[in-house]
């Protein structure tokens, strides 16, 4: 079954933003720190993963997805600190290469 990801990456603890999905979280992370692609992430630099949920199908995905990007920051920030309160890189957590 094919999985679905909402996540959050930051430039640093409290720093910028960035709200994304995909249906690949390891490769795209890895995108975002590698700079494959132009624009917002590497521009600002973020490239460290602080927040990510599954979703079962992409509806659901886009739809959290378009909610979270439309969120207060300070309810994203707290959204990060309730299961990520060190703000950890989850990257190296779910990374298995």
């Amino acid at each position: 079954m094919k999985q679905y990801f909402v996540y959050i990456l930051a430039s640093q603890r409290n720093g910028t933003l960035y709200v994304g999905s995909t249906s690949n979280l390891i490769q795209r992370i890895w995108q975002h720190k590698n700079g494959v692609f132009s624009g917002f992430t590497s521009k600002y630099r973020i490239h460290q993963l602080v927040y990510y949920e599954e979703h079962q199908n992409i509806a659901e995905m886009v739809r959290r997805e378009k909610r979270l990007k439309n969120w207060y920051r300070k309810w994203k920030l707290n959204l990060i600190e309730k299961s990520n309160s060190e703000w950890r890189d989850l990257y190296q957590e779910i990374y298995t290469g």
